[in-house]
């Protein structure tokens, strides 16, 4: 039997608080703030997601009702706030969440697709937030990124989400003038990218773990370092379609160096599937790739096997499952 983390982060509703594994870990959300509830569906107004997202207390949101929003622009998300999806069904649609200049960000069992325009993302991270978890979403058919981290974003974490029919999936550090990005660090574990295209992801200078991911079919590449990267991808399944190359290596110049180089990727227990051909560079000397053990004592994994693949198709993205109740504390 697979072994799930978060089994009992469903017990109470803030159980989620602080509970992310990995580099978002510290990521509490709302979880000192009221309850606001979604009472509707409009873009806009009094009971609507985008009210929420707009304050600047810290709240814990949660859907009253569910269905499709329809989103004209991107949708702000201020500090200290969980967007809490368990309960209902709710799909953003047109454009996406945007974590600007924000900090404790929980974003739970959400739908997103259908993104429209020029740099249209999913979910945009960028600039300098940190303490993020993403958790639990299905993500598909945006004109851009579904999940972008970029410009000094950090300590984030995305996990259990299923990406589909997608090209540029998820971008980790947007340009190799963009050397303050050195500071990114991200983990993404129990994910499914199901036949998305590239980018799963594409990393320039942050450090990424990856660990019981399942990515299968990709048109291009599944993984891909670029300029000083590292990405230490543990235990995870890569099960080829046509295009057998897994882990791809571009040439880039920092704008503060000379000299272009690609980034680093250390495969450790990955299950490589149908001709899946993980072509690895040499590691030297100082280079080498982190270990996440430097940032972070434990997480939960296991080795690839048909049990996680089988279960990553299950209980990833969108879950029908109720919305927890709030322990009431007795003094």
């Amino acid at each position: 039997m697979a072994m799930l983390p978060y089994a009992d982060v469903d017990f109470s509703l803030r159980a989620l608080a602080g509970r992310a594994e990995g580099f978002g870990r510290f990521a509490i959300g709302g979880l000192h703030g009221l309850l606001y509830h979604v009472t509707n569906l409009a873009d806009d107004g009094p009971g609507s997601l985008r009210e929420g997202c707009r304050r600047k207390e810290p709240l814990w949101i949660v859907f009253d009702v569910s269905g499709t929003i329809q989103l004209s622009s991107y949708l702000n998300v201020s500090s200290y706030k969980t967007i809490d999806g368990r309960g209902q069904r709710v799909k953003l649609t047109g454009k996406g969440l945007r974590l600007k200049e924000c900090e404790h960000i929980i974003i739970c069992n959400l739908e997103f697709e259908g993104g429209r325009g020029h740099d249209v993302d999913g979910i945009q991270i960028k600039p300098n937030s940190r303490h993020i978890w993403i958790d639990r979403c299905s993500l598909r058919d945006y004109d851009d990124g579904l999940i972008d981290i970029t410009r000094q974003s950090t300590d984030i974490t995305v996990s259990r989400c299923y990406f589909t029919n997608h090209d540029k999936t998820m971008l980790i550090g947007a340009d190799p003038s963009h050397v303050g990005d050195r500071c990114i660090r991200v983990t993404i574990h129990h994910c499914f990218f199901d036949g998305t295209r590239q980018r799963q992801p594409r990393v320039r200078f942050g450090k990424v773990h990856l660990y019981n991911n399942y990515t299968r079919n990709w048109g291009i590449y599944a993984v891909c370092a670029s300029v000083e990267s590292q990405i230490y991808s543990q235990c995870n399944i890569y099960e080829a379609g046509q295009k057998k190359k897994t882990f791809e290596y571009y040439v880039e110049k920092a704008a503060d160096k000379e000299e272009k180089i690609s980034g680093l990727i250390k495969s450790e227990g990955d299950e490589f599937l149908n001709g899946a051909q993980p072509c690895l560079l040499t590691e030297v000397g100082e280079e080498s790739v982190f270990h996440p053990s430097i940032y972070y004592p434990t997480w939960t994994m296991e080795a690839p096997g048909d049990s996680l693949k089988d279960v990553l198709q299950i209980c990833t993205g969108w879950q029908s499952i109720p919305r927890p109740t709030e322990l009431t504390i007795i003094a």
